[in-house]
């Protein structure tokens, strides 16, 4: 009855301890080349990292209109941002005005 009721409790300490581990952030990838930005609308997670990838041979940004981040992207460079806050974020280039995307950044 013991080894039973023990191996209860340990189990039921590592479910516990399953459950306080946070899961792990992801980095989402978005390539802006050729003038436009791939993909358009993107799902991401408060705590992910954005890196978004300038293929072009033209200085880029990524600038959010909520004021949450302004990216700059030299030409055939990367960039990135952690994600802060949940929430739609509509960004563009401001040198591209053209260049538009969404994130969907879910708690």
């Amino acid at each position: 009855m013991l080894s039973r009721y023990s191996a209860a409790i340990v189990g039921a300490l590592l479910l516990a301890a399953s459950a306080c581990v946070p899961a792990s952030a992801a980095t989402i990838q978005i390539t802006m080349e050729n003038l436009e930005i791939n993909p358009a609308v993107a799902s991401a997670k408060v705590g992910d990292t954005i890196e978004w990838i300038n293929k072009d041979v033209f200085v880029h940004t990524a600038t959010a209109r909520n004021g949450d981040f302004d990216v700059s992207l030299p030409p055939k460079k990367t960039g990135s941002f952690v994600l802060k806050k949940a929430g739609t974020v509509d960004y563009y280039c401001r040198y591209h005005p053209n260049m538009k995307a969404t994130l969907n950044v879910a708690p």
